[in-house]
């Protein structure tokens, strides 16, 4: 049984929390916030009876096996690599880290102390993934790809109002690339790779946050364009296009459906089954097998490497820098 702790108390955990009660081989065994109300009225809630407010107490805890973390992307290297330095094996949310150097330092850390170090990017865990990847043969040679997510923000309202919360506080090395678009970079280049080439733009808000973007991304003998934002609602699924068919990806980050239109007009569509509602039991399962019983997280590592190469660039073309990357004690 792998006793894990969680960081962070916000939607996103609770979303973890019960998507943990539907993994045989876990428990959430503690708590952590830096307030110590906000952590006992968590832990309360889904019947946790050890609550952190300090995160040393909590990486030197023998009783804690791994650490789920969810808190603001800024935080995220820092507080992973303390974890693992411990022994502890983490699965960090998405975005993993502020940029590459960060990421190449906690990759580093988890090897030097064999633990385990994933990003919790749900959609590529998904069954629907995996039926993406299957079904990809069928359209013929790819020769572009759109993935687009939208989707606005519980907290755009407060920032028009003059209310910055951390989602869209550059200093926390969040917007919308980082919150919405990796959304969209992530399966680009788990199925595809690494682009050849990559052009990017960014509207700006008033504090310099990036509200959306897009970015066209060349392969050669396929584009792709991957648009996202969080202060508009995209409608329109994602597709894959092939020269013997088009794929239709409904909700990218949660594929549930997929239709397949063939050029002579038939149709083929894959209703994919799921456990519950929650997509993230998949990649605590994943998590937690390579824990017990090993097996090289390199699969999954490697689209995180691509993916923030990607964003990199993205931020440097746009302009978008974070404290983060004047942090030279990350890099190695």
């Amino acid at each position: 049984m792998v006793r894990i702790a969680t960081i962070g108390t916000n939607f996103i955990t609770r979303w973890f929390m019960e998507a943990l009660q539907h993994c045989d081989d876990a428990v959430c065994a503690a708590v952590y916030s830096r307030k110590e109300e906000t952590a006992r009225a968590f832990a309360a809630e889904y019947g946790v009876a050890t609550c952190y407010t300090d995160l040393e107490a909590l990486a030197s805890a023998p009783d804690i096996d791994a650490v789920y973390i969810a808190s603001p992307n800024s935080l995220h290297c820092q507080q992973a690599i303390l974890m693992m330095e411990h022994g502890k094996h983490v699965l960090c949310e998405k975005t993993i880290a502020s940029n590459s150097a960060e990421l190449a330092h906690m990759l580093e850390t988890a090897k030097k102390n064999h633990v385990v170090c994933l990003e919790a990017m749900r959609s590529v865990f998904d069954p629907g993934f995996a039926a993406i990847e299957d079904n990809l043969p069928k359209l013929g040679k790819v020769r572009r790809v759109s993935f687009q997510y939208g989707k606005y923000s519980s907290r755009y309202d407060k920032f028009k109002a003059g209310i910055v919360e951390n989602a869209f506080d550059p200093a926390f090395s969040n917007g919308a690339l980082m919150d919405i678009g990796v959304y969209c970079v992530h399966p680009l280049v788990k199925l595809f790779g690494m682009p050849e080439r990559i052009m990017a733009d960014a509207l700006k808000l008033e504090n310099g946050v990036d509200g959306a973007g897009t970015i066209l991304a060349s392969y050669g003998h396929m584009q792709a364009e991957l648009l996202y934002s969080k202060i508009t609602d995209n409608r329109l699924p994602s597709q894959i296009q092939g020269e013997e068919a088009t794929m239709l990806i409904e909700d990218i980050p949660h594929p549930c459906e997929l239709t397949i239109c063939y050029r002579d007009g038939r149709k083929e569509v894959l209703a994919v089954e799921k456990e519950g509602a929650s997509n993230m039991i998949y990649e605590i399962r994943i998590w937690v097998e390579l824990i017990e019983h090993g097996g090289d997280p390199e699969q999954y590592n490697a689209a995180s490497v691509m993916e923030l190469q990607v964003m990199d660039e993205v931020r440097r073309q746009t302009g978008i820098r974070f404290p983060a990357d004047e942090e030279e004690r990350w890099i190695i």
